[in-house]
């Protein structure tokens, strides 16, 4: 079947053998907080997460220790193809007596996250950082925009602190660390300043990022938002503030998109390549919205697929646009849904790096607009599947179809019993 796929491919000058070594050398990050419903390891587990953030479902077999999220982690990296990364959060630092005990996030030093490194050295993995911006007494309910200066303090200082876990990270791993700053700060009703929290949100990350970092090694971004939970008429870190900030501090930050993060009608896939034209990089965070953020399991469906296509027609793949996952939904196997997840994009990739992009930006460029429709949509007819499975095979991971009797038996003998 894969020979004939090929011969197929072939016809309309695209290389399998290529496209399927192209994408195991693209590293995507894998996000450790689907496993614990974005909990971590810092707080009380039984309260509520604040600032923004919700998790919905009580499937069984939630990660309660860096033990078992490590467990876990290690399963969704047997099933799945291709080249990870880790993506870890402030709140899952870990805490012994061998480096002194829990601390406050403005205190986090790159011990506490020793064991972690230890864990992506074993398994070859690069990792990603973002400061933890929520759950959190000292969100009041404002972070980084407060007007209380003691507030702002102690969460400029987190950001500092993170600046310097990341350095950590990338220099123990040998790949670079993009450290992403999120906040969930905004006015659930009309506010009667709006620019003074942006101001303020402006100067935060200034004093962050006057924390001294090699840019080759550490990657800041900015996360824009449109709204959340309790911040649905105004969010300090929208999208126009975060573009321009990144715009306005070029070899300090890059833009990140997070394709949830927009009205319903906008699509990040347009959006990828009008920010290349004038960034270096970008960061992207890849989910699944309906209808708004709801962080769904990443499915292989057409924003998926559009977004992968203009990733790899604009060079993406080459370190232009860092990837990374980041849903959460505690209403399946968590297992199940980070396994997913990864594989869809894993299948959009592929997918976008069988597409005859060359031939046909020349019909588009000749002005033969019905060659483009019908050849686009031709394409969604080819053996793609044959190809997946050769690729998957070639990257010792299951196909379609098998992986989830694994996951099945894991549930039964592991997350059954937590």
């Amino acid at each position: 079947m894969y020979n004939e796929a090929k011969e197929k491919y072939a016809a309309l000058g695209v290389d399998t053998e290529q496209a399927m070594a192209r994408l195991m050398k693209a590293p995507v990050s894998l996000h450790c907080w689907q496993g614990d419903d974005v909990r971590g390891f810092d707080t009380d587990p039984t309260k509520p997460l604040t600032g923004g953030i919700q998790t919905t479902g009580n499937y069984p077999g939630r990660a309660r220790t860096p033990e078992e999220l490590m467990a876990d982690i290690d399963m969704v990296l047997k099933l799945c193809p291709g080249m990870k990364k880790l993506n870890l959060h402030a709140n899952y630092a870990i805490f012994d007596d061998a480096n002194g005990g829990w601390v406050d996030r403005d205190k986090l030093e790159p011990k506490h996250f020793k064991k972690w490194v230890d864990f992506c050295k074993e398994r070859g993995l690069g990792c990603d950082f973002n400061p933890t911006f929520f759950s959190h007494p000292k969100c009041d309910p404002l972070t980084l925009s407060s007007p209380n200066e003691e507030t702002r303090r102690f969460w400029i200082d987190h950001g500092k602190a993170c600046i310097r876990i990341s350095q950590y990270l990338a220099e123990e791993l040998g790949q670079p660390c993009v450290m992403n700053i999120w906040t969930g700060d905004g006015f659930k009703d009309i506010p009667a300043d709006r620019m003074g929290p942006r101001m303020r949100y402006k100067e935060s990350i200034d004093e962050i990022l006057s924390e001294p970092f090699d840019f080759n090694k550490v990657k800041p971004c900015v996360e824009s938002k449109v709204f959340g939970i309790g911040v649905e008429a105004y969010t300090v870190g929208s999208a126009e503030f975060s573009l321009n900030y990144a715009a306005a501090n070029p070899g300090k930050c890059i833009p990140l998109m997070d394709n949830g993060h927009y009205h319903p009608t906008e699509v990040v896939s347009d959006k990828i390549p009008a920010l290349l034209v004038f960034f270096p990089e970008i960061a992207l965070h890849i989910t699944r919205p309906v209808r708004w953020d709801s962080d769904h399991v990443v499915l292989f469906d057409d924003e998926t697929r559009e977004m992968a296509k203009e990733i790899v027609r604009c060079g993406g793949l080459d370190g232009r646009v860092k990837m990374a996952l980041d849903y959460f939904d505690a209403s399946v196997n968590r297992v199940a849904a980070w396994t997913l997840g990864f594989r869809n994009w894993q299948k959009a990739l592929l997918n976008a790096l069988l597409t005859p992009s060359d031939s046909l930006k020349a019909d588009q460029d000749a002005g033969d607009f019905t060659a483009v429709l019908v050849r686009q949509d031709e394409l969604k007819t080819l053996p793609f599947g044959a190809v997946w499975d050769e690729y998957c095979r070639r990257c010792g991971a299951p196909l379609d179809g098998t992986w989830l009797d694994t996951v099945r038996q894991y549930e039964k003998e592991v997350l059954s019993q937590r």
